[in-house]
């Protein structure tokens, strides 16, 4: 079996995967962000909803959202899994909802973006949080 099939299949067993894993990405995190340099940093953190301890850790979150249907075509694209296998990995994360109430920004990138527009939405984001670090000074 492999670690993903185990850790979406057994509660038990993805708490320790994640207890082994999180301090790990903890450290390469703050190790990556004490040598950043720019306007702002981003942070791809795929269960933040669920994680709990990101929020205080972040000034803002950006949601990059697409339907439920466009998101299960990307990964079967992607990763060649099974309609079951993504249900049963999306079952555990947390809902769409939620990840948008937690959104400071929301970029669309449904089955219908163009890269053209996908670009757009997200300098329109870029610019926003390069304003909001030159006022925060």
């Amino acid at each position: 079996r492999s670690m993903r099939d185990l850790a979406f299949s057994d509660p038990a067993a993805r708490i320790r995967l994640e207890a082994i894993i999180h301090p790990m990405i903890g450290v390469v995190t703050q190790e990556r962000a004490s040598r950043a340099q720019g306007c702002y940093l981003v942070f791809v953190v795929p269960l933040l909803v669920e994680s709990g301890r990101w929020r205080n850790r972040v000034d803002r979150i950006c949601v990059v959202d697409c339907d439920p249907a466009t998101q299960v075509a990307r990964v079967q694209a992607r990763n060649g899994l099974t309609p079951e296998a993504i249900a049963r990995i999306m079952s555990v994360q947390a809902s769409r909802k939620d990840r948008l109430a937690l959104a400071d920004d929301v970029v669309l990138n449904d089955a219908r973006t163009t890269l053209a527009q996908l670009r757009q939405r997200a300098c329109v984001v870029h610019e926003r949080w390069c304003s909001s670090a030159r006022q925060q000074g």
